[in-house]
């Protein structure tokens, strides 16, 4: 998702807006995202009728009227009455636009506390892992994160669950699970995301099938792996800078700067930006990606365009590039993308497709379809948070509105699988290598393509025979009906 603001002339626009709406209404919020990131501070007990269920409601459609993206698609009258909470009165609201295509429930109610402790520290509380569905409803680690507790029992990337339950004696098989209720079984049996839940996993790796207790604990999600998170590959005498980001938060900032810098001094100039998982985030930090990626341009020189609805036009904003001392001149960028792809990630994709044509490319899958961001409006007493669609983005070029994924908008794509069998950022793991394979000019196949028909649509020549692999359904990654902001940010986190 994507986060506003960008400035502090706007920061300090939204925090009058909020104060003063907080005068008149006298309320704030609860979350409706359920549990909640590791340090989040309780929600306040609501002390008056401001924080009445339809207090809430009202102020949350008073915020719409003035500043929801698509102004005409809010029904004119919609009582708020027989809606049980304030997060099904916003999905009823929007529902127009989300039958469009246009808010996928990217419109929401959350706890402030606990979305600052996530965008702040990556604080949040869990396993510490990614799940995903394989084409034959396999459980799968996709990910698994450093200083969290599903890593230090040993599950990592490529890790199947087999079965979960509260104890060994109680397992269920994740078949049974999905045969008896479907994903929303499997999210019930992993439990809330609270400190101290505890589950046993009888799980199966390169090291063989046993069983695991893993209990649910605070931590610190780190943006940029420590294992794999950036480096320099060497393919075949080419220097090639790698690039994982997990997430769009602030404290990506130091090791993005560094990555960076390490690139520049060895004169890198072809990079692979690997945003596989990376829901969005801060807007801030997609400016500094593309910073980072912007040493051969000024700072008169567009990078993308913020347009809100014409009743706030006030707010539009031309964003141009502003090279860092770390910044390097990238001659070709492979973007490493899926499904779980979104927001500030398609921002940094899109914005480099003016200026670099097909020397970039999606490689992967095609990506989720966000071209929209949100602001926050805050009731602080009660601890509410509404994030609200509020601007479009689009790249110098006037390239926006990619809805059904930026695979159609992007100069070149090659398609390719995730290869759990291997790390991230491992040059023999199926996306990194298509992924140097595309730097290097040799042949893809286009993730336009029919399955089975081959594209080249890098540089290379045309291959001769499709490949059956490939055109296999994607992995999908698991996700709560009700996410945490962590788990909105970070798909497939449990």
């Amino acid at each position: 998702m994507f986060r506003y603001p960008r400035s502090r002339a706007f920061t300090l626009a939204l925090a009058a807006i909020s104060t003063t709406l907080a005068a008149c209404s006298g309320g704030g919020t609860t979350s409706s995202s359920g549990g909640g990131g590791g340090t989040v501070t309780p929600t306040p007990t609501p002390v008056s009728s401001a924080c009445s269920l339809n207090s809430r409601q009202t102020w949350a459609a008073q915020q719409l009227d003035s500043w929801y993206l698509f102004p005409e698609t809010l029904p004119a009258n919609l009582s708020p009455a027989g809606y049980a909470s304030v997060q099904d009165y916003i999905d009823a609201l929007t529902a127009t636009a989300r039958a469009q295509g246009k808010d996928r429930y990217f419109t929401y109610i959350t706890s402030i506390a606990e979305e600052n402790a996530y965008y702040n520290s990556g604080s949040s509380a869990g396993f510490g892992v990614r799940f995903a569905l394989d084409a034959s409803n396999r459980l799968l680690v996709s990910e698994s994160f450093e200083g969290a507790p599903a890593l230090a029992v040993g599950i990592d990337r490529g890790t199947e669950i087999l079965a979960i339950g509260t104890t060994s004696a109680n397992l269920v098989t994740v078949s049974s699970l999905l045969a008896s209720g479907g994903t929303n079984a499997l999210n019930d049996a992993l439990g809330p995301s609270d400190p101290g839940v505890t589950r046993a996993f009888q799980i199966r790796d390169a090291a063989g099938t046993r069983t695991v207790s893993v209990t649910k604990a605070d931590y610190a999600l780190t943006p940029v792996s420590t294992r794999y998170g950036a480096k320099v590959i060497d393919d075949g005498g080419r220097k090639v800078g790698y690039v994982n980001l997990r997430t769009f938060i602030n404290t990506a900032e130091t090791p993005l700067r560094n990555a960076f810098a390490d690139f520049r001094a060895q004169g890198i100039s072809e990079v692979i930006i690997d945003l596989r998982y990376n829901g969005g985030g801060l807007v801030s930090i997609a400016d500094l990606v593309n910073n980072l990626l912007a040493r051969d341009r000024t700072t008169s020189t567009v990078a993308n365009y913020v347009t809100f609805r014409p009743s706030q036009s006030a707010q539009n904003e031309t964003v141009y590039f502003t090279p860092q001392d770390q910044s390097i001149a990238p001659t070709r960028i492979a973007f490493i993308g899926t499904g779980g792809s979104a927001s500030a990630s398609e921002l940094v994709m899109n914005t480099f497709i003016p200026y670099l044509g097909n020397r970039s490319a999606l490689i992967g899958t095609n990506t989720y379809g966000k071209p929209v961001g949100q602001i926050a409006l805050d009731r602080a007493t009660c601890d509410d948070r509404l994030r609200v669609v509020a601007f479009a983005l689009e790249n110098a070029a006037r390239q926006g509105a990619y809805y059904n994924g930026l695979a159609a908008f992007m100069g070149a794509t090659c398609r390719a699988s995730d290869d759990l069998s291997r790390q991230l950022g491992d040059p023999a793991e199926a996306s990194t290598r298509a992924a140097l394979d595309f730097l290097a000019g040799r042949a893809c196949t286009s993730i336009l393509a029919a399955p089975g028909g081959d594209v080249a649509d890098g540089s290379g020549p045309t291959p001769q025979a499709g490949s059956a692999a490939l055109a296999a359904r994607p992995m999908e990654l698991l996700r709560p009906q009700r996410p945490t902001t962590p788990q909105r940010e970070v798909p497939g986190l449990f």
